[in-house]
């Protein structure tokens, strides 16, 4: 089979490989689809340091089952989508339903072979959580593969507490800043603007997913504060690795408003500037948000089948597995909303 294997940073290669075989408790699939995201851009440049090459890449992954070797409740012809986080389900974390923070985690296509194959294994430690989950009739492996991300934005609107009549502002206007604001709608938000750097990539993505307003420009929390009659928003979700997002949020934020930290930094400039004083008179509340739990998963796959948050229209390229290379450029560039590989 052909699979796409990271070497080193900048050396990833389209190899022929044996199929794999699934052991005791493990489910073989066909990939059907494994959509990237930034993240794989970001290791095809730097690597990363829980992945030991060569490793085969992708962590969105929607396929069909083709061997269960024992794993009960699972037959050949299962279309299933996997979880790229794995909790331990035994730390102490974990016992108190604190999946995203397990100190144990591992990933696919980081510890374990992924999705930018023709076929892969899913790990007994991932259903061992209840990582594997049925695709709804009615949503398509594509799609399916989009529940992933869907999920991590998902446990980010949950811990900023997203809900009716707030003002919410997404900062990036990539597939992640796109999902977040059709969860943001559908969670019952009562406007929602979208803000970015990138006139092209907001201008593009404002026309599939309609905010209230489109911000850019050099005095982006003026023109929020202009927006909300000078209260500021709710909530502000920094969709974008930018410190100076972070700070612009803190300043664009009502009176107890909350402040998702959603897109992590550079871990060569981790830090801003914090106005603490913001934080305590207005009584704000910053919050982080890392991956998803196997239950945000399930949860995700069900707001997709649902149509509370479409995604279909989200998929502006679908790939060969042989692209995969130029796939990543394209989510490095900026030149899609989501990318999807079909191996």
């Amino acid at each position: 089979m052909k699979v796409a294997r990271f070497h080193a940073p900048g050396d990833i290669r389209i190899e022929e490989a044996p199929e794999p075989v699934a052991g005791p408790g493990e489910v073989k699939i066909r990939v059907r689809n494994c959509s990237t995201c930034g993240t794989d851009a970001k290791i095809y440049k730097h690597g990363h340091h829980h992945i030991r090459p060569p490793r085969v890449m992708g962590h969105e992954i929607a396929g069909e089952v083709v061997e269960a070797a024992g794993a009960e409740g699972w037959a050949p012809g299962d279309r299933v989508q996997v979880i790229a986080a794995i909790p331990c389900g035994a730390c102490g974390e974990c016992r108190r339903g604190r999946m995203t923070v397990c100190p144990n985690q591992e990933s696919m296509g980081y510890h374990y072979d992924g999705g930018f194959a023709e076929y892969m294994v899913v790990p007994a430690k991932v259903l061992a959580v209840d990582g594997l989950n049925r695709v709804p009739d009615g949503v398509g492996f594509a799609e399916a593969s989009v529940a992933e991300p869907l999920a991590c934005v998902l446990n980010g609107q949950e811990l900023a507490r997203v809900g009716d009549g707030d003002d919410v502002v997404v900062m990036g206007s990539g597939p992640i800043g796109c999902l977040h604001v059709r969860l943001a709608r559908s969670r019952g938000a009562a406007r929602v603007f979208l803000v970015d750097v990138n006139a092209g990539r907001l201008e593009m993505a404002a026309g599939l997913v309609r905010p209230d307003a489109a911000v850019h420009g050099e005095d982006v929390v003026e023109q929020v504060l202009k927006l909300t009659d000078g209260r500021g928003a709710d909530v502000v979700v920094t969709a974008a690795a930018s410190g100076a997002a972070q700070e612009q949020a803190l300043r664009m934020a009502a009176r107890q408003g909350r402040i998702s930290f959603f897109g992590g930094l550079p871990k060569d400039n981790p830090v801003i500037r914090c106005d603490s004083n913001l934080v305590h008179y207005r009584e704000l509340t910053i919050v982080g948000a890392n991956g998803s739990s196997p239950a945000h998963n399930a949860r995700a796959l069900r707001l997709i089948a649902d149509g509370a948050v479409p995604v279909s229209d989200l998929i502006t390229h679908r790939l060969p597995l042989s692209q995969v290379l130029e796939g990543i450029g394209i989510v490095s560039r900026g030149e899609a909303i989501k990318v999807t590989v079909e191996p």
